[in-house]
């Protein structure tokens, strides 16, 4: 087992750039949930007849 992380010298390589991978996904995936909430929230507001600008 230890050998798969190891991965013949190169795991300190590839975990990182696999954890890096995970985390900008993940921050993409937040990201993009919140904005289409946010305009999910605005469209439904101007269709109810909010204020216009």
């Amino acid at each position: 087992m230890g050998e798969f992380f190891h991965m013949g010298g190169y795991g300190a390589f590839v975990w990182p750039a696999y954890l890096l991978s995970a985390g900008v996904l993940a921050f993409m995936t937040a990201t993009t949930l919140r904005a289409y909430n946010r305009h999910k929230r605005l469209l439904h507001h101007m269709e109810d007849g909010g204020p216009e600008n």
